[in-house]
């Protein structure tokens, strides 16, 4: 199909303008080609997929992280691994196009499909942060064996739970990735837990301090996004060929 209809068909649910301001959204790296059959869908682009890439010589790459998060000049400057990729970008003409933060708050996208994956009902977003979601158990659970549940449907090997507030869990609250500092929203709109990862000390003592419920899932919890993607791409036109490459490997536990 036309590269570009694509793009506005995306676009009608993903709009740039609901993505957050500090963020680097839509095409990274080559040109449009005015026809896109093969589409290679995955978390991040990097060194790690490029042999796919190079295998597969998809019309399209369709990333949830920017592969450029920054000015152009200046990532490339200071980024050596990155500039070398990007060169070779150039050279086999491959052209990589990014969803982040728009597809973590339209409708469908990342937070939602996170949020079927709980088996969450009455889902919506809350009110102080469009991005995360919320909404209900079918039937409470006590937090630690909700954390190990939570842990199971989205697919990583770990959390790190504080369990300070409710001891039974019925209204919960996620955005995927790292957006802890929104805890206190949902703790403000009365859910009982809040999901999302990358919390650093300081906020864990905080939370502690309050009494509430947090769990820190690993940032691997957005490969959802994958066959997320893939199936919006196929609703839009099936004869597409989606390749999807899953590389995310969360740390090992020691």
């Amino acid at each position: 199909m036309k590269t570009k209809v694509l793009l506005r068909k995306l676009s009608k649910q993903f709009p740039k303008n609901i993505g957050e301001s500090y963020d680097f959204l839509g095409l990274q790296v080559g040109k449009l080609k005015e026809e896109v059959n093969k589409i290679l869908v995955c978390l991040d682009f990097d060194q790690y997929v490029l042999p796919t890439v190079l295998k597969e010589k998809p019309d399209l790459i369709i990333t949830h992280h920017p592969f450029i998060f920054g000015k152009k000049s200046s990532v490339l400057e200071h980024d050596k691994n990155k500039k070398e990729l990007y060169d070779i970008c150039l050279e086999q003409g491959i052209t990589v196009y990014s969803y982040h933060t728009n597809f973590d708050t339209g409708v469908g996208g990342m937070n939602d499909a996170l949020a079927s994956a709980l088996g969450l009902t009455k889902v919506k977003a809350l009110e102080s942060v469009p991005m995360a979601r919320g909404g209900e158990l079918p039937q409470p659970m006590e937090v630690h064996a909700f954390a190990k549940y939570a842990k199971e449907k989205l697919n990583v090997p770990y959390g790190l739970l504080i369990a300070e507030g409710k001891q039974e869990i019925r209204r919960v609250a996620i955005v995927g990735g790292g957006g802890w500092r929104d805890n206190q929203s949902a703790e403000l709109e009365n859910y009982d837990i809040f999901i999302s990862g990358d919390i650093p000390h300081h906020g864990r003592r905080d939370i502690v301090i309050r009494k509430y419920n947090y769990l820190d899932l690993p940032h691997e919890v957005e490969r959802i996004f994958i066959p997320t993607m893939t199936k919006i791409l196929l609703n839009i036109d099936q004869s597409l060929d989606v390749v999807q490459v899953d590389h995310e490997i969360c740390p090992e536990v020691i």
